[in-house]
């Protein structure tokens, strides 16, 4: 095997060992068993649930843990049940254990099935949150998917002000682009190659 093929080799194994940990990131698989971004909204019936704070960690994805406080945050919710897009939900996120509501949309019918709450100056400080999600009873709905007249109220817990930096999973990207760059100038640069080339070969010896 020669050097070319060392190195692209071991770029295909960098790029698998990237999506790998992409996995667990989200919680080992694909399926919603072990995914553990999400909320059981009723059995067997689930959303989907990502926050971002896209100003002070740009392209990082979070879920129990938020590093920033008093920064833009985004939590986005994804219907995995068609179900729900024609029921009333409503959210709101409070800062615990005093209860205290930091955000609140009204209960509405969401058609596309995503929803981005969307908190310009995030949380106001380090902390537990919970994320409340309810099935508001609508009297127009005939289709019976849930009972009548009962609110059906669901949460999930996130902690703020963690500082946690980025994530093993974005780390890995970082590290693949840079050494993608690399290679690209490898094969591109003769004098970079050469020199490449020359370490390679005492490694080798």
């Amino acid at each position: 095997m020669n050097k070319t093929q060392l190195i692209r080799k071991g770029l295909l194994g960098l790029l698998g060992s990237l999506f790998t940990v992409t996995a667990w990131a989200h919680g080992g698989a694909a399926g919603t068993d072990t995914d553990q971004c999400k909320f059981e909204l009723e059995p067997s019936h689930w959303i989907h649930y990502t926050a971002y704070q896209p100003t002070a960690y740009p392209a990082e994805e979070f879920c129990g843990k938020l590093p920033g406080t008093d920064t833009k945050t985004q939590l986005v919710f994804d219907y995995q049940d068609m179900r729900y897009r024609d029921m009333l939900v409503e959210f709101e996120v409070t800062k615990e254990p005093e209860g205290t509501r930091v955000f609140f949309l009204p209960s509405a019918k969401h058609k596309k099935g995503t929803i981005n709450l969307d908190l310009p100056n995030g949380v106001p400080e380090p902390g537990q949150y919970l994320i409340h999600i309810t099935l508001v009873p609508d009297p127009n709905d005939t289709s019976k998917q849930h009972v009548q007249g009962e609110r059906l109220d669901v949460h999930m817990g996130f902690k703020a002000g963690t500082g946690e930096a980025t994530s093993r999973g974005s780390m890995l990207l970082y590290a693949f682009l840079g050494f993608a760059g690399l290679y690209a100038v490898y094969l591109s640069n003769a004098g970079f190659k050469r020199k490449v080339d020359e370490i390679i070969f005492k490694i080798k010896d």
